[in-house]
């Protein structure tokens, strides 16, 4: 299950960003994943929640954007998206292409935190005068 590396891999990334910003904890961490990205979103979402455990990203969500398959059609002088990973083939000619436009990502597109003066301070302490 190589999802749980890229699990951790993103905990460690987001960790990182996060203490450079001085935050005290993550939110939500969004990630975009290409289809032929060979990763299995749900498998994902489970790893995620193990490898936040005992981090600055414990109690976070992750948020999972996927993008479809497009391909460079040399006929139709266009980029095409695909219904799916099986025919690499232009929905409108029918003309096979190899030239991958987008799928294969994996990356972070961004990391919401909560910093310290995000944080409402606790009420003031009521004097007494008597």
């Amino acid at each position: 299950m190589h999802e749980l590396s890229i699990a951790h891999s993103l905990v460690e990334l987001a960790a990182e960003a996060a203490e450079k910003a001085g935050a005290n904890r993550v939110l939500e961490v969004r990630i975009v994943i290409g289809v032929l990205a060979g990763v299995s979103v749900d498998s994902l979402l489970f790893c995620y929640d193990i490898a936040t455990r005992d981090t600055l990203l414990e109690g976070s969500r992750l948020a999972v954007r996927e993008l479809p398959l497009v391909i460079h059609c040399a006929v139709c002088a266009r980029d095409v998206e695909l219904p799916g990973a099986l025919r690499f083939t232009c929905p409108s000619c029918d003309t096979p292409s190899a030239d991958i436009r987008q799928g294969r990502e994996m990356q972070v597109e961004g990391i919401e935190i909560e910093t310290p003066d995000e944080i409402a301070p606790p009420p003031a302490a009521l004097e007494s005068t008597l």
